[in-house]
């Protein structure tokens, strides 16, 4: 008897078997197609980067650097490493390093799985999974709105239709730095109802007091001074641009004040896509401008936009929304009777692959009756039968496993030099 204890997996990392991995496979797949009519092209990053990347790219004062990074140091030469908790520093650090952006802007997406040690709940996990899109080098509210657009449409082609968009501006750096000082004087007249958080944060990143879920602090945020009243003409111009391209799509949404983001680089356009089906953590999609993050990176300046989207959140609204069909194993199985059967299954097996045609020859032997059974579970539509006397007359027999138009299963009789021809015109 093994002496070896069993090996648990990870607290907040989760295993995706058959068939819950053919809807991720499917999601995957509807969002290349979406964001190939766009012309968003496929960008692929390390997954661990220098720390430093992320303490500059998503700020020293945040929950995520603070809190929830997996770093360490590499003790084989003496860096301070971080598995990514998100994907945008290290597209605009390969964009910097590769001088990506010398000719034109670019569209791209990255897919892939990010890290952060907070407590798992609903859609959330230590490791989870992003789809990322980046705009780099675009200044105008159009790319802004194409972004928003793009997700109406994403959130239409999966049947999707309770997701709300919630908008609002951060402006430029003279006026959030007018607005910083209103809010800090807001927030020391009330220190009375500030929470240990929201004391360190107020002068170090005093937007994020407004995001605060404390109850206590919700009159105090809600009465702050708002950084849309202190927004000049050229980033009104910009906001109002963006709501006229909305407004021609026919897509609503909500100015929400309280929508910010902490950090300097980012500016003007901010949006989330939040929904009241997924418990506390309602957002979705979060998405912004941040123009000033390639040049604190080490880039020649250059706008940009984008937005991320949680795929575990995604797919439990779109599994609820709809039956996703898992995939069939297969299209055809293959049954057979004895070793020279199973051997020429094999054979047919194989030009039926080159035919296009997704095969599974049954492993092993059993009986016609378990053999019938293994078949239907796996999906296909069609059983492909071979026995001593369809191996002597090279004629294999067809049982179809799923009902035709007309409501009935057929079996019929095919020439083995047929067969490919025969399956492709009924599969």
């Amino acid at each position: 008897m093994s002496a070896f204890k069993k090996v648990a997996g990870l607290t907040g990392m989760k295993d995706t078997l058959p068939p819950e991995s053919a809807q991720w496979e499917s999601l995957e797949a509807l969002v290349r197609d979406w964001l190939a009519a766009y012309g968003y092209q496929n960008m692929r990053t390390p997954i661990l980067e220098q720390t430093r990347l992320f303490a500059r790219g998503i700020g020293e004062v945040t929950d995520i650097v603070e809190k929830e990074m997996y770093s360490f140091v590499d003790p084989l030469n003496d860096e301070r490493l971080t598995m990514r908790p998100e994907f945008t520093a290290g597209i605009v650090r390969s964009a910097i390093e590769h001088n990506f952006l010398y000719d034109r802007p670019r569209r791209i997406y990255a897919m892939g799985p990010v890290f952060r040690h907070e407590r798992p709940q609903r859609g959330r996990y230590r490791q989870f999974h992003q789809i990322d899109v980046e705009a780099l080098g675009f200044s105008g509210p159009d790319v802004d709105a194409e972004l928003i657009l793009m997700l109406a449409r994403l959130w239409r082609l999966m049947g999707l239709d309770d997701i709300r968009l919630e908008l609002n501006s951060l402006g430029q750096a003279a006026e959030r730095a007018a607005h910083r000082a209103a809010l800090i004087a807001h927030l020391e007249k009330h220190m009375d109802v500030l929470d240990e958080e929201a004391r360190r944060r107020m002068h170090v990143n005093p937007l994020r007091v407004l995001d605060t879920k404390n109850p206590a602090m919700q009159d105090m945020a809600n009465s702050a001074p708002r950084l849309f009243d202190f927004l000049g003409e050229e980033s009104l111009a910009h906001y109002q641009g963006l709501c006229a391209r909305l407004d021609d799509a026919g897509i609503s949404y909500t100015l929400n004040p309280r929508l910010v983001r902490g950090l300097d680089y980012y500016n003007l356009t901010v949006f989330e896509w939040v929904t009241d089906r997924l418990g506390a953590q309602g957002t979705v999609c979060g998405g912004g401008r941040y123009d000033g993050l390639i040049e604190l990176l080490g880039g020649k300046p250059a706008p940009a936009v984008g937005f991320a989207i949680g795929m575990e959140r995604l797919l439990d609204l779109w599994t609820q929304q709809a039956e996703v069909a898992p995939a069939a194993e297969c299209q055809v199985y293959l049954i057979h009777q004895g070793d020279a059967e199973q051997r020429c299954a094999a054979r047919l097996a194989e030009s039926l692959r080159d035919a296009g045609l997704r095969v599974l020859v049954h492993a092993g032997s059993a009986g016609f009756k378990s053999q019938f059974r293994r078949a239907d579970a796996s999906g296909a539509m069609a059983a492909v039968i071979l026995g001593a006397d369809e191996l002597s007359n090279s004629a294999a027999s067809v049982k179809w496993l799923r009902a035709d138009d007309s409501g009935s299963a057929q079996q019929e009789t095919v020439a083995f030099g047929q067969l490919a021809d025969y399956l492709k015109q009924r599969i």
